[in-house]
């Protein structure tokens, strides 16, 4: 059943970690499941998931965004068993997330002496090829794994314009460049030497993957990874002059919702305002 729903994913449009992630909490569940009630689970029952997350609730002290995460995976999986004829009712929807309060400080924890300080680093001891692609996360706001599959073809320096073809939800969308991103990836391309289609390469393979460039990020910093560079583009971008739609248009944000978490001052900010009190 499991290999039909990651299929189901693939087809869906998901991103491969959305699927990672859905695969494994469907399979906590069912584990869950059998250990319980001592049989397999073929269908999903709204009271067998009540007692699921008061489990994870009382039992495994799981925070309310962690069983909110497995609800959702929970409630795809209650589509897909409807989808493929397996059974014909919803028994949870998103009503049933429990209730957090949106943190109020922005979510960007490094601030742009950090990201330049961290940018040297790998300039320094990485070579160009990292150093573009700790660039483009910084200041064009892209995922890991938009980053990793852009192509030669996505890029063109003379309008300073990126084409991000493989974006979340298969959505493209065109991101503007600055000069330390065209610089970057200009001294990066004097130096490369591949047949590969795709813009970063590695000598052993046509395209670098997740792992090496999070073996860089943890090798020199314990702070920053392509994650907070992601927070860090749209609270810097924010905080530079961009409004919110054209934030939320550049880094690929399918809700404004999530762009507007970045419109709120930051921690550090917060904190001189308190003693202000």
């Amino acid at each position: 059943m499991l290999d039909d729903y990651k299929e189901y994913l693939i087809n869906s449009g998901k991103s491969e970690n959305t699927i990672k992630s859905y695969l494994l909490h469907i399979e906590n569940y069912v584990t869950w499941y059998g250990q319980t009630y001592g049989s397999d689970c073929t269908h999903l029952y709204r009271a067998n998931i009540l007692d699921y997350i008061s489990f994870l609730k009382n039992v495994k002290k799981a925070s309310a965004r962690t069983i909110n995460a497995k609800v959702s995976a929970l409630i795809n999986y209650n589509e897909f068993l409807i989808d493929n004829g397996t059974q014909s009712d919803i028994v949870l929807t998103k009503k049933d997330n429990i209730k957090v309060q949106n943190q109020y400080a922005s979510p960007s924890i490094i601030d742009k002496q950090e990201v330049e300080q961290f940018r040297q680093k790998i300039l320094t001891n990485q070579g160009t090829r990292d150093y573009a692609i700790v660039t483009i996360m910084a200041y064009a706001g892209l995922r890991i794994s938009e980053v990793l599959n852009l192509l030669q073809s996505n890029f063109d320096l003379v309008t300073r314009e990126l084409v991000v073809t493989n974006g979340k939800g298969n959505k493209e969308r065109i991101v503007y460049l600055n000069d330390k991103i065209i610089n970057a990836v200009k001294e990066y391309l004097k130096e490369r030497a591949s047949d590969s289609e795709y813009l970063f390469v590695s000598r052993e393979s046509n395209k670098i993957n997740r792992t090496r460039i999070n073996q860089i990020f943890n090798k020199y910093s314990d702070k920053i990874t392509p994650h907070t560079l992601r927070h860090f583009y749209c609270s810097n971008a924010l905080e530079s002059g961009y409004s919110i739609h054209e934030v939320a248009n550049q880094a690929g944000h399918s809700n404004i919702h999530t762009t507007l978490l970045y419109s709120n001052p930051s921690k550090d900010k917060m904190k001189e305002k308190a003693n202000l009190l």
